[in-house]
């Protein structure tokens, strides 16, 4: 009789003890289901925040840019630059703030004018490089005022213009000198993460 209670026992243990694992795998996936619907409103939300940004069109032109220097690409680097003549001309201003229409009316002419002369400059990429320096600040005061609606990075070139230096931001951590080009590509530091 001992024997039949015990294994009685015994299975009433090993059932339950399935059954727990049944549960578990069923919350499990809904963990994973849950992480997952997590996961795609993460993604939603940071396509929102891309797209957020009133100066991304702008900004998007700019990296291009950098990424065309970075690869000693004259044309491309023309071809960047007129893409953001075109998307100062189709900027919006209806929608801002005073102090942000302020600040991007101080920084249009500047960077317009050194974006067309990066436009007109194929084959010359020192000198589009020398207007990449200045306008990289106008960019990097319109992404203070404005955000990018994506992660990016303020990096420093020690060693552009005779050790002078110069920055530029990036969308990527590592380091890609749109300076040095190939010549020391990997020239450079992360000053500051922008968000």
């Amino acid at each position: 009789m001992k024997h039949i209670i015990f294994m009685a026992a015994a299975s009433i243990v090993f059932f339950a003890a399935c059954d727990s694992n049944n549960n578990q795998s069923k919350t499990g996936g809904d963990t994973v289901q849950s992480t997952e619907v997590t996961t795609s409103n993460a993604a939603a939300a940071t396509d929102n925040q891309q797209s957020a940004s009133p100066v991304k069109e702008i900004v998007s032109s700019y990296l291009e840019m950098k990424n065309t220097l970075a690869s000693d690409n004259d044309k491309g680097t023309a071809a960047a630059g007129d893409a953001m003549v075109t998307a100062f001309q189709k900027f919006d201003k209806s929608s801002l703030t005073a102090e942000q229409k302020k600040t991007y009316e101080d920084v249009e002419s500047d960077a317009r004018e050194h974006a067309e002369h990066i436009g007109k400059n194929a084959g010359n990429i020192k000198h589009q490089r020398e207007h990449f320096d200045m306008l990289s600040k106008d960019i990097y005061e319109l992404v203070k005022t404005f955000g990018a609606g994506r992660q990016l990075y303020y990096d420093h070139c020690p060693m552009y213009n005779n050790g002078k230096g110069a920055d530029w931001i990036s969308e990527t951590k590592e380091i890609s000198n749109p300076y040095l080009g190939k010549e020391m590509p990997t020239c450079g530091t992360v000053k500051e993460e922008l968000k």
